[in-house]
């Protein structure tokens, strides 16, 4: 089994078992045999197959993306990022679903191909894929060299528009038990695939898309399987509004009535708490629930930026004892960039600019993203953990001066200064290209694509309007 070394790197970001934290190392070697870690520390002595020069590099974790979207996702560009409806409380979330519909497989596999290149582009090495199944996904993931976790979507009943008011809902049960059966296979497939690399999350879609039954089944089939499950919860005004009306709870209060809260539940999102501004329900439980139970939130603060939204406060989940994890949800598929807006946005929240520190989410974007997926052998450099690994070139315009690289990174310079990443020791960029995927030929498919689903969308809007009514151009066309 071949080592690589990296030696003698100017700052490496190294795990610190005992005080659960990352930490800064300096002027230390890394190797790692095959696909593990086999030292950190000062004046390796072993045999390197391949020795790489350390100084003017950065070496920190993998990040672990645990929302994303990426078989549509892309397909918005220039329609979602200014798209929302004020009577649904700005959220475009339904209009859109409705209008633009599902792409086909050609498409999906375009905006999937996209997106798993601007992930890995800005150092993301382990992806919670959130889609729905089509042919040549598993493929097309282990392709990308990525550490996968394929997480089907599945759901009872559909989202329908009959006025500007708010979703409708098409409830179809034997439609969901057909999903989740369908979920269960591809997960299994994906786990017994020879790269080793691949597995899975039991995803049902929405708490207010799911029935009871169906919510409960998919959280016992991830608990016998040692899986873990993810449910968009609380992503919406409508949503809260919805799950009060049904039940008198909010949807954090369902979940935990359901059984649904707990290590290795990850809820999409979680934003909407019921001591939230735009919420402000009588009861003030939600943070408490979450945190007692050791439930774990996948933060992506990008859509809701857009439609004026912000989460109250990353700070006060992380006191509660929440697991915090990062996610992009929404393209750009850019966790640094993520990690920035949180950050900015946490303050901005909590009025305080010692609410948060970087060292918040850089835990989130590795440590808490692996906790929340019941792992403990990636998001963290130490001997016997996996050899996912993002080297930072230091002398890139933006991280300069070096003097603290990951304020540098996260601040300034994000994706830029990704140089090389490495998944399960194997090297998936280089040189700030990807190796294993083509995302010149992807974006040429992807606009075609956007193009079918926009000469589509007056099929499927309720007002049969044409995607340049729903979302106009940002600028009038001249002559």
């Amino acid at each position: 089994m071949p080592t690589t070394l990296i030696k003698n790197a100017d700052w490496l970001i190294a795990w610190d078992e005992a005080a659960d934290r990352q930490t800064y190392r300096r002027g230390v070697d890394l190797a790692f045999t095959d696909n593990r870690i086999v030292f950190l520390g000062s004046g390796f002595t072993g045999t390197a197959d391949r020795v790489i020069d350390g100084s003017g590099l950065m070496v920190m974790p993998g990040l672990i993306d645990i929302h994303s979207h990426p078989h549509h996702e892309p397909l918005y560009r220039g329609i979602r990022e200014e798209h929302g409806v004020a009577n649904m409380h700005m959220t475009g979330l339904y209009e859109r679903g409705q209008a633009f519909s599902a792409p086909d497989d050609e498409g999906r596999a375009a905006s999937a191909e996209f997106a798993y290149c601007e992930l890995l582009l800005c150092g993301v090495t382990s992806l919670v894929d959130i889609s729905s199944p089509f042919d040549g996904w598993i493929d097309l993931f282990a392709k990308s060299g990525m550490r996968a976790f394929l997480a089907p979507g599945y759901a009872s009943a559909r989202w329908f528009l009959e006025n500007d008011l708010g979703p409708s809902y098409d409830w179809n049960e034997p439609r969901g038990r057909a999903g989740f059966t369908k979920a269960l296979g591809v997960i299994d497939e994906a786990m017994a695939h020879p790269s080793g690399r691949l597995s899975g999350v039991i995803s049902p879609m929405q708490i207010d898309t799911c029935t009871e039954e169906l919510l409960r089944d998919s959280r016992d089939a991830a608990r016998e399987r040692g899986l873990a499950f993810t449910v968009h919860c609380s992503q919406s005004v409508n949503e809260v509004q919805e799950m009060i009306r049904r039940h008198g709870l909010t949807p954090i209060q369902w979940a935990d009535r359901l059984g649904l809260l707990g290590p290795g539940s990850i809820l999409g999102h979680a934003l909407f708490l019921d001591t939230h501004s735009w919420v402000r329900w009588h009861s003030k439980s939600d943070l408490k629930l979450l945190g007692d139970s050791g439930t774990a939130v996948a933060h992506c603060p990008t859509p809701f930026a857009r439609y004026g939204h912000v989460m109250e406060s990353f700070g006060d989940y992380l006191r509660a004892g929440v697991v915090m994890g990062m996610g992009t949800d929404c393209s750009p598929h850019n966790l640094i960039e993520e990690m920035r807006k949180a950050s900015v946005l946490a303050r901005i929240a909590s009025r305080d600019i010692h609410s948060v520190d970087v060292a918040d989410f850089l835990y989130a974007a590795t440590a808490g993203g692996a906790k929340a997926l019941l792992r403990d052998d990636i998001g963290r450099l130490a001997p016997g953990k996996k050899a996912d690994l993002v080297l930072v070139d230091l002398a890139c315009p933006q991280m300069q001066p070096a003097r603290d690289p990951l304020r540098g990174f996260v601040y300034h310079a994000a994706d830029r200064a990704v140089r090389d990443v490495f998944v399960d020791g194997v090297q998936v960029v280089a040189d700030r290209r990807v190796l294993t995927l083509d995302q010149a030929d992807a974006a040429q498919r992807l606009t075609a694509a956007q193009e079918r689903m926009e000469a589509a969308a007056p099929q499927h809007d309720y007002l049969r309007r044409k995607a340049e009514e729903i979302v106009p151009l940002s600028l009038p066309v001249g002559d």
